[in-house]
Order: C-alpha cells, then sequence, then structure tokens
C-alpha cells in the first residue's frame, strides 16, 4: 500500500518498553510527528513508560498497553489507524499491528515478524549508522522512506524541564530537603553487571557534602536502602511514579547512576549526570550531551552485554570511589554557571 504522509489522518507508534530506550526513541517520535504533521499521533505503550510519552506534546494520545493481547488489539483497531509505525523489535509488537487491521504496518524485520509487517525493513548492520541507540530508531523511519537527514543535535531533552524541575522544587520542600541535592540511582533493571558497588556509591556522595536522594524501583528498595543508610539519605525505591521521579530527578543537583533508565532520564532532563559503565557499551547506550560524564575503567573483556558477570566484576570494580566524585566535583565545577539555563532550554 503506498503512503502518502500528508493524506494519513491517524498513525500508531509502538513503544520501546524499556526507560532508557523509551528516552532514546525520542528523537525519532519527534521525527515522525514532522513527517505526520497533519495527522493523529498515539503512542501505545506499556504502562511503566507511558507517563514519559504522556509529557511529550507532540504525542496527541498515549494508549496505556493493558489486559490481554486480543482485547488490546480490539481497541486498536476500534481507533482506525491508518499506519502503525514499530519502534519496539518484538514480535508481539507486529502480530498486535496486524489483528487491529491497521493496513500500513513498519518495523524493523527480526524477530521472526517479517510477514506481519508490510514494510519489512532490514535491521542495520554495524558500522551502517552511527553507534548510539537513538539512531537505530531513526534509521528505521529513513530505510522505510519517510526521513531523508538524521537531526541535528547530540543531546535528548524532554520537554517540559523547567516546570519539571520547579515541581521537584516543591517535592523536595514537601520533604524538608532544600538547597542542592545530589540524585542517585544505584540499580540497573537489566542485571548485576550493570551495578557498580553500592559502599562506593557512598563514598563518591559523601565527597560531595550534599543531602541526597536514592532512586530506584521496588525490586531495589534493599539495594537503595544500602546506599540511604549509608549517606542517612532518604531511600525513595518503590515509592514514586515515573512521573514524581522525573520531577524530583529534575530538581537534583547532579545525579550518580549505572547505565539504567534513571540515567536516561536524569541526563535528558539537562542535570549534570556521572554514569558508571562497565558490562554496556556507552558509545550506544550511554547519556548526551554536555552535561553527562562516563567514568569506566578498561577491562580485557568489557562490554560484555551480559546480565550477570561470570567472573570476577572487574570492570566495575576497578571504577574507584575517588575517581567517580573527582568526575561529579569536576562536572558540578564546570556547569555551575550553565547548568540552569541547559536545564531550561
Amino acid at each position: 500500500m503506498d503512503l502518502n504522509p500528508s493524506s494519513v489522518s491517524k498513525v500508531l507508534v509502538r513503544a520501546t518498553n524499556w526507560l532508557g530506550d523509551a528516552v532514546m526513541s525520542l528523537p525519532a517520535i519527534r521525527a515522525i510527528r514532522q513527517i505526520f504533521p497533519h495527522a493523529h499521533l498515539a503512542v501505545a505503550a506499556r504502562p511503566a513508560v507511558a507517563d514519559l510519552y504522556a509529557r511529550e506534546t507532540v504525542i496527541d494520545q498515549v494508549i496505556s498497553y493493558t489486559g490481554g493481547r486480543r482485547a488490546f488489539a480490539n481497541r486498536l483497531r476500534d481507533e482506525r489507524f491508518e499506519c502503525a509505525i514499530l519502534l519496539q523489535n518484538a514480535f508481539d509488537a507486529a502480530l498486535l499491528a496486524w489483528m487491529a487491521r491497521i493496513p500500513v504496518r513498519i518495523g524493523y524485520s527480526r524477530d521472526g515478524r517479517g510477514l506481519l509487517l508490510t514494510r519489512a525493513i532490514q535491521v542495520p548492520e554495524p558500522g551502517d549508522i552511527p553507534r548510539h541507540q537513538r539512531f537505530y530508531y531513526l534509521e528505521l523511519l529513513r530505510r522505510a522512506g519517510l526521513l531523508e537527514h538524521f537531526p541535528p543535535g547530540d543531546a535528548i531533552r524532554l520537554e517540559g524541564i523547567e516546570a519539571a524541575r520547579e515541581a521537584g522544587v516543591r517535592r523536595l520542600a514537601a520533604l524538608g530537603i532544600s538547597g542542592p541535592v545530589i540524585g542517585i540511582s544505584p540499580g540497573a533493571a537489566y542485571g548485576n553487571a550493570k551495578r557498580w558497588l553500592p559502599e562506593r556509591f557512598v563514598e563518591s556522595a559523601a565527597r560531595l557534602g550534599h543531602p541526597a536522594l536514592v532512586f530506584g524501583s521496588a525490586s531495589e528498595r534493599g539495594l537503595c536502602e544500602q546506599v540511604a543508610r549509608g549517606l542517612g539519605a532518604r531511600n525513595l525505591a518503590g515509592q514514586t511514579t515515573l512521573g514524581e521521579f522525573i520531577e524530583l530527578a529534575a530538581a537534583c543537583r547532579i545525579f550518580l547512576t549505572n547505565d539504567s533508565g534513571a540515567m536516561h532520564v536524569a541526563s535528558a532532563l539537562g542535570v549534570p549526570t556521572v554514569a558508571v559503565f562497565g558490562a554496556t557499551d556507552d558509545t550506544t547506550t550511554g547519556p548526551t550531551g554536555p552535561l553527562a560524564r562516563v567514568v569506566r575503567e578498561h577491562a580485557e573483556c568489557s562490554p560484555c552485554l551480559l546480565r550477570e558477570c561470570p567472573i570476577d566484576h572487574r570492570c566495575m570494580t576497578r571504577v574507584s570511589a575517588e575517581q567517580v566524585a573527582a568526575t561529579a566535583l569536576q562536572l558540578w565545577e564546570e556547569s555551575a554557571p550553565a547548568w540552569t539555563h541547559e536545564a531550561r532550554s
């Protein structure tokens, strides 16, 4: 079926499931808005990431993927979408679009779903595109003939940063906290291989000399409690919605983290962010923009991309608290004149 973007009235984007991937998909979603300037643009997303997309003014509707597959497909079918762009790679994304009878279904040909797509796009080979993950989503649009050039800029930024920061300051005040605050996210949903030692987060943050907030999921509450107890900090793991976390993170003066969804959110809020990398590759999934710093030490087996380290976790244990604290202090000083302006841009 031919696709004339100017004549399409309803477009569905199937969002990614992980928070970090959701942040890295935002440039592609903004490009889709420009490709279909007059269309109603909806995003189908898991509840865990729906609040992130709901903040974006280029998106007209966020449809939370709840209930069974057939029931959700019926909901989509009732919306009468004319085109589906699948940023998620899974077979399920293509099956849902097919069950919803969306006539144009565009996605990468992977996970055995090629026959369910009307435009099955070849997956880029290494070296075909810039390495950062945001280009993977943009390349889908380019290979589908919808995008000629990648958009300029190397920093992913959320919308409404100033409003989020102001709301976060009010939340901090309600917690009895004022002045500069350190945000810490010691967990990582993908697995333990991505996690730096909790006691080193404690030592690094202590060297900065300011109150801290510790963030994480409900399943990470025990890990976060180790860090919070060592600093006398408040443990908010499992205590905030994604929207509340975004506001609190926006109000932080600096953020210490592993490679995680929280890292992507903090850096996309323009918050000075220091991220410890080991098992994963910062050139593909690192934070973006001038207020982000990556700390890593060479290990012959890194990046391995494994969930669990099969040996001694040397890629992480070689990163010292002194290194992270020094990087954070330098970033703090460098960003002092500009970070407020950057956060609001």
